[in-house]
């Protein structure tokens, strides 16, 4: 159980703290309130609901957003929301894989296909990129969650297969079907996570150069700031040096 993959989630790459607010909070609103829908508006009895509840904490919104997000599932008054997964290709090669949350599939899949036409990327059918990625359970610690060695142990012991430590944080990830009992086993050790969700970690990583990292950071941008749009993976790997020239 070793490993050094640079690869992040869009959520959490650098300059994600650049999200524009209310568009963050509205997608986490959104996911909460599906979560509570399609099971028990209990946190501790809905394993979804209480991943994206710990998300919206983990970016500080207020206690009030949260549960008018799960009241409002309780109320019956919501949209019917629905899960949709787009497969596609960026800028230099890299592979990625588009989950959103929608009342309307044809908006949806029109703003995110013009998003990734006008940034150098095209979709592809579904199952085009998803047989290179591995559908795995994530969860995410900050850094001052404990050193690497302190994380490691505590994941190995919890059942977890594999930690990424780094100045950013520590993400864990675990066999699809083990993400929550992982999660479980964490919490008395390193606290309460910033996120658990099942992921989609690539298989191999494309290196991208500075031109290219412009434009797909551009695209993934774009996407980013489509509310129907939940969480973007991809396989791509940016240098240090190459994102000091971004910025």
């Amino acid at each position: 159980m070793a490993g050094h993959s640079k690869f992040k989630n869009i959520m959490h790459r650098k300059g994600a703290q650049d999200k524009k607010r209310s568009s963050l909070f509205s997608k986490l609103s959104r996911e909460i309130t599906v979560a509570a829908k399609m099971g028990t508006p209990d946190p501790d009895m809905n394993p979804r609901l209480r991943a994206a509840v710990s998300a919206a904490k983990a970016q500080s919104m207020p206690k009030d957003n949260i549960q008018r997000a799960i009241d409002k599932a309780l109320g019956g008054d919501t949209d019917n929301y629905e899960e949709i997964r787009y497969e596609g290709f960026g800028p230099g090669g890299v592979s990625l894989i588009i989950e959103a949350l929608t009342d309307n599939r044809n908006r949806t899949a029109t703003n995110v296909r013009t998003a990734v036409s006008k940034n150098g990327g095209n979709l592809g059918a579904s199952g085009s990129v998803s047989h290179a990625f591995d559908r795995v359970g994530l969860i995410n610690y900050p850094a001052e969650a404990g050193d690497a060695e302190k994380v490691f142990e505590a994941a190995l012991e919890a059942g977890a297969e594999d930690v990424t430590s780094s100045e950013d944080g520590h993400e864990i990830w675990t066999a699809q079907g083990d993400l929550h009992e992982v999660a479980k086993a964490l919490e008395p050790v390193l606290g309460e996570a910033e996120g658990a969700k099942l992921a989609w970690r690539p298989q191999t990583m494309v290196d991208v150069g500075e031109d290219d990292a412009a434009i797909l950071f551009k695209l993934i941008d774009a996407l980013d700031d489509d509310d129907d749009v939940q969480t973007v993976w991809g396989n791509y790997e940016v240098s240090d040096a190459v994102m000091e020239k971004l910025g």
